[in-house]
């Protein structure tokens, strides 16, 4: 579990990530450098699971290099199902990372929502949906390894 505690705030008590694939941790079906490595050590205090349509077909290859579940949304309505494993795994205590239009949902239910920038581009509705921003994927599962950055970005 992470526990962060923002001044003038919310309190957050993180049991799972819930990320997106393409766009978020991988660019055309491969891992971003040093997504490896930050999931490793996330591992030890968070659950995490990626959802995925799977356009590349590397899904299961990425969940079992990163050693985390893996959830193939179905096709059609992958919006709806990500907020639905968002809130079927706890919402108050998962943060969720994205940036598709698909994610937005999934941003706004969860406790944190994390967009990235991405090469792939960003769904503004997601980015409006996100409690935080960051600059890629990697910077945002380093957010998660350091909390302090959390707190300095949402103290009021």
């Amino acid at each position: 579990m992470i526990r962060i505690d923002i001044p003038g705030g919310k309190s957050f008590k993180l049991r799972h990530l819930v990320s997106d694939v393409n766009g978020t941790l991988a660019l055309d079906g491969n891992l971003l450098p040093g997504v490896e490595e930050a999931v490793s050590a996330l591992r030890r205090d968070l659950h995490i699971t990626l959802l995925t349509a799977d356009t590349f077909d590397k899904g299961r290859d990425l969940a079992a290099s990163l050693r985390v579940e893996l959830h193939i949304l179905n096709p059609g309505g992958e919006r709806e199902q990500k907020a639905a494993f968002v809130r079927q795994s706890g919402a108050d205590s998962v943060v969720a990372i994205g940036q598709g239009a698909n994610d937005e949902l999934m941003l706004k239910d969860s406790a944190l929502g994390i967009c990235v920038l991405s090469q792939e581009g960003n769904a503004l509705p997601t980015l409006i949906a996100a409690d935080v921003l960051a600059p890629d994927g990697v910077a945002a599962l380093q957010l998660l390894l350091h909390p302090a950055r959390i707190i300095a970005t949402l103290r009021k």
